[in-house]
């Protein structure tokens, strides 16, 4: 079965004051312990804020390396999961459960695409 990768993509000047609630975290683990039950979840994980990461670039030959935050970056990777589904569909929709689970008050994206195995 192909392997997906999910970005989680979200906006850090956007995001709810505090992170997420407690019951957001509920509804969030229940769905984890729910994919994993499935057999489809390999791997997820939350990224700590810009603030705290450090982008290595190369170009021209040349390597720089810039700490963050990243203040020009609008839309940033939060987390991600990788997931073995039977096709995309399938794929797609553990990922609409997954953004369904955030409140109203959060503008969430997820980016899925398949695993080059070959």
């Amino acid at each position: 079965m192909p392997r997906y990768l999910t970005l989680v993509r979200i906006d850090e000047n956007n995001a709810p004051a505090g992170g997420p609630s407690p019951e957001m975290m509920q509804r969030m683990g229940e769905l984890l312990e729910e994919i994993t039950k499935a057999g489809v979840m390999l791997d997820t994980g939350g990224l700590l804020p810009t603030k705290e990461g450090t982008r290595v670039h190369w170009e021209g030959g040349k390597i720089s390396v810039t700490d963050g935050p990243f203040t020009e970056s609008k839309e940033v990777v939060g987390g991600y999961s990788i997931t073995q589904c039977k096709d995309k569909a399938e794929a797609i929709e553990w990922a609409s459960r997954f953004l369904k689970v955030h409140g109203e008050e959060w503008t969430v994206t997820c980016e899925v695409r398949q695993l080059d195995e070959g």
